[in-house]
């Protein structure tokens, strides 16, 4: 079975204590736990935009053993350019997900530079939105 790889970006590694109003009080790690598809979805975070960059090429040419990318590029949605056109460069297909509805949030939230290059968008059903993502990739 294809796996489907998870990337988190900038501050989500603080789910379950950042802004819980916002982003809820589960743990990304007990959220995978509860998925129960361990072995289908690889997890990788990074505060590093250039570390989420190299991880989008080194498996974004892998289509024997993954299915695509559920990517939620936290603040560097609204502001990399360089993260757009890495995934523009890739060949596996990316579903941007968030959390929050990030066009109820500040007006700066409202525009993303990676919607363009990704397969579709899924925003605002809290961590539900990474489990939408992964079965619009596997086809569930």
């Amino acid at each position: 079975m294809k796996k489907v790889l998870i990337i988190n970006g900038p501050n989500l590694n603080l789910l379950g204590r950042r802004e819980p109003e916002i982003y809820g009080s589960e743990t990304m790690e007990s959220f995978l736990e509860s998925l129960g598809a361990t072995n289908s979805i690889e997890y990788f975070q990074s505060n590093h935009e250039g570390a989420i960059i190299d991880k989008l090429h080194s498996v974004g040419f892998d289509s024997a053993n993954y299915a695509g990318i559920v990517l939620n590029a936290g603040a560097y949605t609204h502001t990399s350019l360089a993260i757009a056109d890495a995934i523009a460069a890739i060949d596996l297909p990316v579903v941007e997900v968030h959390i929050s509805n990030i066009h109820a949030r500040e007006e700066i939230r409202h525009r993303s530079l990676i919607s363009g290059v990704c397969r579709g968008v899924i925003a605002g059903f809290g961590l539900d939105s990474y489990r939408l993502g992964v079965e619009a990739l596997l086809g569930a």
